[in-house]
């Protein structure tokens, strides 16, 4: 482990696409999706330790979400756990969290991350996030994992990136291309010269703060007084004034997307980012149906091609479907068509405007 290399973790998403079983008051990654006894957080924290120092890894998220990251990764420094006080995208957190970490060590090498994806080769991702972090450390660049797309999937965003490798896995993008028509995402997989951006990310501090200045000064100059904060509450009162005056901006557009020095690592390492019901569903195991059941109470007759999620004692029967998503909470029962579950997202919304709560 290199004591310089750091790990933030990205915990402040509410993932509405799983509603109802990510609400605004316990979301995605505090939840465990896959029924494997862990949360997507956890999950993303027991992923990085053999690589970097629990001391070294950093979890940033809403200030209404810091005593949920307390009791899933009890084992972190209160300073390690960063609160936003308002939800401002991921270029304010970003620069905020690269701020607090150099105050500490300016030589830091941060690699930021989602808290809610499921990786399934979990060795060979380490391996290529220490290349990123080398690269990154040894060069005025930012290093990107670029995942090799198995289908022409829309609802991701691509990178464009030069085929011949410049060192190892290291390859020169070229640009990136927002979420696509089916069309163009079909030709960019027939083309073989795209990978799905995945949001990961590799820089020094020092390459950060210059992009920043350069490509991003207003949200830099918004943030620079942190810099030069000494004690803790100096430090909080700080960011509870300013962060929420900084744009809702991604941090994809303030900086990475219009930076010359950006390179991806084609990385093919059992990824999803669990963005949806159907693409957990296509992640976890199935019976002879092709049914995924989460559940410890049910019979099935006659029922195929079916998510099955209860986080309650229920007994659920079904006869004679499929195709369908069903998710039972203590408070609500959620029937879906699979073909429709893209509309979930917004069905937290209609449901809290009708009767007030559930969201």
């Amino acid at each position: 482990m290199k004591q310089n290399n750091y790990i933030a973790i990205m915990a402040g998403g509410v993932g509405s696409r799983f509603w109802p079983a990510s609400r605004e008051a316990q979301p995605k990654q505090f939840i465990d999706m896959l029924g494997m006894g862990r949360s997507l957080l956890q999950m993303t924290y027991d992923r990085f330790l053999p690589l970097v120092d629990n001391e070294n890894i950093f979890c940033v998220t809403n200030e209404a979400y810091l005593e949920l990251v307390g009791k899933h990764l009890p084992q972190l420094p209160s300073y390690n756990v960063i609160g936003e006080p308002s939800r401002n995208n991921t270029a304010p957190s970003v620069l905020l969290t690269a701020i607090l970490i150099a105050k500490n060590d300016p030589k830091a090498v941060i690699g930021f991350v989602p808290s809610d994806h499921l990786i399934l080769k979990d060795d060979y991702y380490r391996n290529l996030c220490d290349e990123a972090f080398n690269y990154a450390r040894d060069n005025e660049a930012i290093v990107t994992l670029g995942i090799q797309p198995t289908r022409p999937d829309t609802g991701f965003g691509y990178i464009n990136y030069n085929k011949s490798p410049l060192q190892n896995n290291l390859h020169k993008v070229i640009a990136f291309r927002e979420k696509p028509e089916l069309e163009k995402a079909i030709s960019f997989i027939e083309s073989g010269d795209y990978l799905w951006n995945a949001g990961m990310f590799f820089m020094s501090v020092k390459t950060l703060f210059k992009a920043y200045k350069e490509l991003a000064p207003e949200l830099y100059n918004m943030l620079e007084p942190l810099m030069k904060a000494q004690t803790q509450p100096e430090i909080k009162k700080l960011i509870t004034k300013l962060y929420p005056q900084t744009p809702n901006l991604s941090i994809d557009y303030a900086i990475i997307e219009k930076s010359k020095e950006v390179y991806t690592i084609p990385s093919d390492i059992g990824w999803s980012d669990l963005g949806t019901w159907a693409s957990l569903f296509q992640e976890v195991d199935k019976d002879e149906n092709g049914n995924a059941i989460m559940s410890k109470h049910v019979i099935l007759e006659n029922v195929s091609n079916t998510l099955v999620k209860n986080s309650t004692d229920k007994l659920i029967i079904l006869r004679d479907v499929e195709n369908l998503i069903i998710v039972e909470e203590e408070d609500v029962l959620m029937i879906y068509p699979m073909s429709k579950e893209q509309e979930i997202k917004q069905l937290g919304v209609k449901v809290k405007d009708k009767f007030g709560r559930y969201l």
